[in-house]
C-alpha cells in the first residue's frame, strides 16, 4: 500500500451494493463461489463484514444479485431476427458470459429471489420464441434444450484441465503412450487421429451442436400441430 504524502489523509471509497456486487463477482472469478465468504469478500473491499450486511442482507442476496449480474450481460435474442437466428446470437452469448464466470452455470435458474435482469431476459426469450409462431407448449420444449446444453457445455468447458493446443494433445498423450499395444483401441484411435492433431480445440464443438440442436427444433416445431393459443404481442 502506497504511504500518503506528508499531510494528505487517506480516504476509502465509499461502500455501495455496486462496489459490494462487483466485489463479489471479481473474488468469485478468482477463487470460485464456493470459496467465497463474507469475510474473505470484506477483505478483498478493505471493509468489515458488518458493513457489507448494511447493503446486503445475506450471502444468498449476494449470490442473488451476483446472478442477477451475469443475466445482465447476456445478450438477449434480437428482435430483428428469425427465432433460429436471435436464439442461437443468444446462445452465443450465454457460453461466452458463462466462460467469463465459470461459477455462474449452477446458479443461473437456482435463485428464489430473481432479479429484473434475470426476468428481463427470461420474457426476452419467451417473447423471441412465441413472436417466431411457437405455442406455449414448443417453446417450454426449446427453452429447456436449449439452455440444458448452453449450461451443460458451460459446465463441462471450464471443467476440463485442457480444450486444445499443446495442452490438449499433451493431455491426450499421456492417456493412451503407457497403455499397451492394443488396449482400448477406439479411444487411442481417436486421441491420435483427431485430438491430438494441429487445429484440434474442444470449444469449436459447441457451435456445431447448437446449430444441430436448432436444425432439428425448427423441424420439429414445423410438424408440430398449430398451437391454439395466439403469440402474445
Amino acid at each position: 500500500m502506497a504511504l500518503n504524502a506528508p499531510g494528505q489523509v487517506r480516504t476509502k471509497q465509499r461502500l455501495t451494493v455496486d462496489r459490494v456486487l462487483d466485489g463479489a463477482m471479481a473474488l468469485a472469478d478468482e477463487i470460485g463461489v464456493h470459496a467465497l465468504t463474507i469475510r474473505r469478500l470484506a477483505d478483498a473491499l478493505d471493509t468489515k463484514p458488518m458493513t457489507i450486511y448494511h447493503h446486503l442482507s445475506s450471502k444468498e442476496a449476494i449470490l442473488d444479485g451476483m446472478v442477477d449480474r451475469v443475466f445482465a450481460q447476456i445478450d438477449h435474442p434480437p428482435a430483428d431476427l428469425g427465432w433460429q437466428a436471435a436464439m442461437r446470437h443468444r446462445c452465443m452469448s450465454a457460453r461466452e458470459v458463462l466462460n467469463r464466470h465459470p461459477w455462474a452455470a449452477p446458479l443461473m435458474e437456482a435463485r428464489a429471489n430473481p432479479g429484473p435482469e434475470t426476468l428481463g431476459h427470461h420474457d426476452a426469450v419467451l417473447g423471441c420464441l412465441r413472436a417466431g409462431g411457437l405455442s406455449l407448449e414448443m417453446t417450454a420444449h426449446v427453452y429447456s434444450l436449449l439452455d440444458s446444453y448452453v449450461y451443460g457445455f458451460a459446465l463441462t468447458e471450464v471443467s476440463m484441465p485442457a480444450t486444445g493446443g499443446t495442452d490438449m494433445a499433451d493431455l491426450a498423450g499421456g492417456l493412451i503412450d503407457p497403455l499397451p499395444d492394443g488396449a482400448f483401441p477406439h479411444l487411442s484411435e481417436f486421441a491420435a487421429g483427431h485430438v491430438m492433431q494441429p487445429g484440434y480445440d474442444y470449444r469449436t464443438e459447441f457451435e456445431y451442436g447448437l446449430d444441430l440442436i436448432l436444425d432439428a427444433l425448427e423441424q420439429r416445431v414445423r410438424r408440430s400441430d398449430p398451437a391454439p393459443e395466439t403469440a402474445a404481442p
